[in-house]
C-alpha cells in the first residue's frame, strides 16, 4: 500500500530533525530528503508550521481514539503520560529548532485540550463556573508540562505513582500522609 505523501514529508521531517541534528529544519532540506519537488511540499502544507501542526493534530487524533477505548480518567491520563514520554526526543528536538514558538503553542493547546477531554469524562468540577473551570485545566496542563520537560529515568520508574498523583490532584482527591 503506497504511502500517503504527507506521512512521507512527515517522516522525512522527523528523521532531518533526529538524524541530523537540524536547528533550523528548511522546506529544501525536506524535498531533497524526499525526492520530491518543492510544489510537492508546498501542495501539502503551507509552510514548516503547518507541517508541524498537521503531524499534532495526526497524532492527537490517533491518541484520542485509543483513549477512548480505556477505562477510567487515570487510565487515559496514564496514557497520555506514555505517549508523551515517547515522543520526547521529537518534542526536544523541535524545541531546539526555529519552530520553537510554534511547537510550543501546539503543545499547550494540545494538553489543554487532552484534560478537557478528562474533566467530561469523569464530571469533575461540576460546582465551578466555565471560568474557573478554565483557570483549573490552565493550570493542570502547565503543570503537568512542567513535569514531563524535567522526566528523568527515575520518574519513568515511578510513572504510576506520578500518574495516580497527578489525577489525585486534577479530580480534587488528593490527601496528605500523616
Amino acid at each position: 500500500m503506497p504511502m500517503d505523501m504527507k506521512e512521507i514529508i512527515a517522516e522525512a521531517a522527523k528523521k532531518l530533525l533526529m538524524e541530523q541534528n537540524a536547528k533550523k529544519l528548511t522546506v529544501k532540506d525536506i524535498v531533497e530528503e524526499c525526492q520530491i519537488t518543492r510544489q510537492a511540499f508546498y501542495y501539502h502544507f503551507e509552510d514548516i508550521p503547518a507541517l508541524i501542526r498537521w503531524v499534532l493534530e495526526r497524532d492527537i487524533k490517533k491518541m484520542l481514539q485509543e483513549v477512548q477505548t480505556l477505562g477510567n480518567g487515570e487510565q487515559r491520563l496514564r496514557y497520555f503520560f506514555l505517549v508523551a514520554i515517547n515522543a520526547a526526543p521529537y518534542v526536544q528536538k523541535g524545541m531546539q529548532s526555529n519552530y520553537r514558538d510554534d511547537l510550543e503553542r501546539l503543545l499547550t493547546q494540545y494538553a489543554l485540550y487532552l484534560f478537557e477531554q478528562i474533566v467530561e469524562t469523569e464530571n469533575l468540577y461540576q460546582s465551578c463556573t466555565r471560568w474557573e473551570v478554565n483557570l483549573i485545566l490552565r493550570y493542570h496542563s502547565q503543570a503537568v508540562l512542567g513535569i514531563l520537560r524535567e522526566w528523568t529515568p527515575e520518574d519513568t520508574k515511578n510513572l504510576d505513582r506520578i500518574v495516580h498523583q497527578v489525577y489525585l490532584l486534577m479530580a480534587g482527591q488528593i490527601q496528605p500522609h500523616n
